[in-house]
């Protein structure tokens, strides 16, 4: 677009009388009126007033109801810019996500002999970051330096956030540790940077010794617990937040329902859902999600897929979260169903989906079903199977009896099967009693270095089953001199909102001595039961 013609030095001077003044305050003007403004400003001279040229470029680069396109055109035809102006424009792209036009911006501003302020380093820093453009963060570090802004409190702050989540926890750490003022803003950065980086145990000592906590450092803690799968802890933390007087997040109600939907924590999940109802929580892509996935992974499919039918906007996350759920609950059918809707919504499903409705197709034994939607995968939707796919082929075939054909696949297979794809054709040797290819099956096995426990005792079953008894001891010979050991069981359960979990042989639980005197009374009664029946029969 062209520049428009200067206007005389003279103009330069004029300031924008009163009214025009009130109007720039006022908080419900629109593109039309800030048109009018502007001409207003341009026939008067008062353009060149850098209040009321900053007003107008802000409001529409930075409004929604303004134009950044127009924001441009308005800037380019200003007879002077600001730093102010020029930090603006790189506010406005850095908050649409065009992180590498603000970039050019804070270029360009240097080429034409404006330095930056504080606020600009704030925009290039967090630009830096979304690019990952972590080479160009040292160089404005450098840069903040020699002109003297490292001082400022959120400076400092964008220079931690932006090392720790590029993963340079040292050198975050080194400005983190030099900066007088830390507040909370701080040391929320560098214990989300820790938990990120998977070190959850410096993240939890930073946090412990944090003088004020908001809702977004408990949720950073929170989400670094689930990242490492540390689900019992995540949730005790979660309690902990609320006991504090702290109200969850977004993030942090998110955090806390993936806790629960891998515990199996069904009332403390529910209670999760009373709370983001009755605070009017919007139903997000990410939030439903996470409600579907504790509901479906807690037996509760019912409100799950009345949560998916709430949904405002349903993504691909959301729908293969209720696919994955309804499979597993028996609802296959459904299920595929399902993932023939998403091309009604234009939703294009991913691999995860693919592996959730190919594994619906082996639990209802649709093997041609099944064929054309790995066939699908690259021809419709242009996504290259991976070896979790060719493992629920392989499962789908094997289930239906096809073991021959399952071989055959695992043998074409573009990539090295793994331990899924070799369990899903041992468990169809097994189903059908084909002892040979089971043994070929665990020798590949073992040559992956994956003959765990499980695998020697399905293979000693399985030997067992067809009375190859001298083949039984020596799987069990060789169990004993690789010491390999059975994986002992697990299980978990809820009490009061705590999920609880026990292993087979461990008695480390502080409440052992009584979780043991209450199964004998149980033991007894159950004994004393079956004795009344007998007498009564």
């Amino acid at each position: 677009m062209r520049r428009l013609p200067a206007l005389h030095p003279l103009t330069r001077y004029l300031k924008p009388d009163k009214r025009t003044l009130s109007l720039l305050q006022q908080c419900d003007l629109t593109m039309r009126g800030i048109k009018q403004i502007h001409a207003h400003l341009v026939v008067s001279g008062a353009i060149a007033d850098p209040y009321a040229a900053g007003k107008i470029v802000a409001f529409c680069a930075i409004s929604d109801r303004g134009d950044l396109a127009h924001a441009h055109l308005l800037f380019r035809g200003l007879p002077h810019s600001t730093t102010f102006l020029w930090n603006t424009l790189m506010r406005a792209h850095v908050e649409r996500n065009d992180s590498g036009a603000a970039l050019a911006i804070y270029g360009r501003m240097l080429a034409e002999g404006l330095l930056p302020n504080n606020y600009s380093f704030s925009f290039v820093l967090r630009a830096c970051l979304d690019l990952s453009a972590l080479t160009d963060g040292r160089k404005f570090h450098a840069q903040i330096v020699r002109l003297g802004w490292e001082s400022y409190d959120f400076v400092q702050n964008e220079l931690i956030h932006m090392y720790a989540c590029c993963g340079c926890l040292d050198v975050a750490r080194k400005v983190f540790d030099s900066s007088l003022s830390r507040d909370v803003i701080s040391w929320t950065a560098m214990v989300d940077g820790y938990a990120k980086s998977g070190q959850i145990d410096e993240a939890r000592r930073l946090f412990d010794r944090m003088p004020e906590r908001n809702a977004v450092t408990w949720s950073a803690m929170i989400s670094g617990y689930v990242q490492m799968e540390m689900f019992q802890e995540a949730l005790a933390l979660f309690s902990e937040m609320q006991q504090a007087g702290v109200h969850p997040n977004h993030a942090g109600i998110v955090g806390a329902l993936t806790a629960c939907a891998f515990l199996g924590a069904f009332d403390q999940g529910r209670w999760i859902h009373a709370y983001v109802e009755r605070n009017k929580m919007e139903l997000d892509r990410i939030l439903g999600t996470a409600l579907i996935d504790m509901y479906a992974k807690c037996g509760c499919i019912e409100t799950a897929w009345q949560i998916f039918g709430e949904m405002p906007n349903r993504d691909v996350f959301a729908y293969t979260s209720i696919i994955s759920g309804l499979s597993n609950h028996g609802h296959s059918e459904k299920a595929i169903e399902l993932f023939d809707k998403m091309k009604t919504d234009n939703v294009k499903p991913n691999k995860v989906t693919y592996i959730c409705v190919l594994t619906a197709c082996s639990r209802m034994g649709l093997v041609a079903e099944g064929k054309k939607l790995f066939e699908s995968m690259s021809s419709v939707h242009g996504i290259q199977p991976g070896v979790e796919h060719y493992g629920c082929l392989v499962d789908l075939l094997g289930r239906a009896g096809l073991v021959g054909e399952a071989a055959r696949v695992v043998r074409e297979m573009p990539m090295e099967p793994d331990a899924y794809v070799l369990g899903a054709l041992l468990n169809a040797c097994r189903m059908h009693g084909n002892v040979e290819l089971a043994k070929k099956t665990v020798e590949s096995l073992q040559e992956l270095g994956l003959d765990h426990g499980g695998v020697y005792v399905l293979l000693s079953n399985m030997y067992a089953s067809a009375n190859r008894w001298h083949y039984v001891a020596e799987v069990r010979k060789g169990m004993e001199d690789k010491k390999v050991m059975k994986v002992p069981g697990c299980s978990v359960i809820e009490v009061d909102g705590v999920a609880c979990e026990f292993v087979a042989g461990d008695r480390s639980h502080r409440l052992m001595e009584e979780i043991i005197s209450t199964l004998k009374v149980m033991d007894m009664q159950l004994k004393l039961l079956n004795t009344d029946l007998c007498i009564d029969s």
